[in-house]
């Protein structure tokens, strides 16, 4: 049993969003468990000899070995399809896990990818160098600049456009219906990484996006638990394409995470919602900050993509923010950002976002590290840029921890 599907109770149903988010899922065992049940079981026993044979070759319903077909699994992924608006889910071990079975399973050498530069940065190392020792050719663009993509499109070997938005750690937001139009024309896939914003403030697929990408090690899950990653899109994709890939593979997400994920996407939304709220008031305040030369953030008027993000993101901003030192040279602008996030003493120090606590991290020499200068430079990542991961504190008290890193003088 596959149970990539909506519960039969909800099927047909225009329930708001976060009424799926506490619904959605398989339908109760025989036990009639309130909450969904966790199912530890590695494999599942079949009812007879034929029955096993006709579930194995897919022609019969049935819960099989938990690499790719488990209940627990199947219902997180149930929910989150039922969140992004999409026909079904696959749920993976991580967000990268999710990436890489999407390029085993979609792309052959001779294939060509155009992604945009703004990307995170295992994002760029797994398309561009990984991938680019099997065959696969990755031209990277301008997150905003449609016409960079237009250009980069080679009709009849384009395969897919890869776009995070917003982007990690700039928040550059792309016109996804744009993408997927020229995605489209050219016989391609467009896949949207829509790690900053959830479903709770963006759905790309009504954009047009053919696959979205999720670690759901960050909001999904929402309080830095597990490891966990997923795509969303059609059937045909994700049963057809990507699922048989996974089940040789082995790129599965385990039932007890499964189950964390579900119980965080319950409260998506509320949390969401107010991380970007506090996210708004911070990124407005340090605006006004002297020693601050750059917010970036798209809830922010002066964002160059605001009014685009307003219309793509349900009218918020999201739950995450970076800004950028003023220093004279970048040893100085490095030095300044390290002496701010060591003066923190509320934020963690701690690459991971998405958290109910607010994290604090130096972008180029932990996310982005292992990039080459010509790359973060590329990709506009400074020696002074800050990421913040907005959490669930009171946000003058957040704004007080940042305020003691500013006033600090390397």
């Amino acid at each position: 049993m596959s149970g990539r599907g909506i519960d039969d109770d909800l099927a047909g149903a225009h329930w708001h969003a976060q009424t799926l988010a506490v619904r959605a899922g398989l339908p109760r065992s025989a036990h009639g468990e309130h909450s969904e049940a966790l199912f530890l079981s590695s494999s599942f026993v079949q009812p007879d000899a034929e029955g096993a044979a006709a579930r194995f070759a897919g022609d019969e319903e049935g819960f099989l070995y938990s690499r790719f077909s488990n209940p627990t699994v199947a219902a997180m992924e149930q929910r989150l399809a039922a969140l992004e608006g999409t026909e079904a889910a696959l749920a993976t071990a991580s967000g990268m896990g999710a990436i890489t079975l999407l390029m085993l399973a979609l792309l052959q050498a001779g294939d060509h990818v155009v992604c945009s530069r703004s990307v995170f940065g295992a994002t760029l190392k797994l398309v561009g160098e990984t991938f680019g020792r099997f065959g696969v050719e990755t031209t990277f663009v301008s997150q905003t600049d449609i016409a960079e993509w237009r250009s980069a499109l080679r009709p009849g070997r384009t395969r897919l456009l890869f776009a995070e938005t917003p982007s990690n750690p700039l928040t550059e937001v792309c016109d996804i219906a744009a993408l997927a139009a020229l995605a489209h024309d050219c016989g391609a896939l467009l896949v949207v990484d829509n790690c900053f914003c959830s479903p709770a403030l963006q759905r790309p697929a009504d954009f047009g996006a053919d696959l979205v990408m999720h670690s759901g090690t960050k909001f999904l899950d929402g309080q830095g638990r597990v490891l966990a990653g997923a795509l969303c899109g059609t059937r045909p994709i994700v049963e057809g394409r990507l699922l048989p890939v996974q089940r040789s593979a082995g790129i599965s997400l385990s039932p007890f995470n499964a189950w964390v994920v579900l119980k965080g996407l319950e409260t998506l939304s509320l949390r969401v919602r107010a991380q970007s709220a506090s996210a708004l008031e911070l990124a407005a305040w340090l605006q006004d900050q002297p020693g601050v030369a750059r917010v970036h953030y798209p809830g922010l008027a002066s964002h160059a993509q605001h009014a685009l993000a307003m219309s793509q993101q349900s009218g918020q901003g999201g739950g995450v923010l970076s800004f950028e030192l003023s220093a004279a040279s970048p040893e100085q602008a490095r030095k300044r950002a390290f002496a701010l996030i060591d003066a923190t003493r509320l934020c963690s120090i701690t690459a991971n976002f998405g958290d109910t606590r607010s994290t604090i991290t130096h972008p180029a020499s932990t996310s982005h590290g292992r990039l080459s200068p010509q790359q973060r430079e590329a990709a506009g990542i400074g020696q002074g840029l800050i990421r913040v991961g907005v959490g669930l504190e009171h946000v003058d008290d957040i704004r007080n921890d940042l305020a003691r890193g500013l006033g600090m003088q390397p």
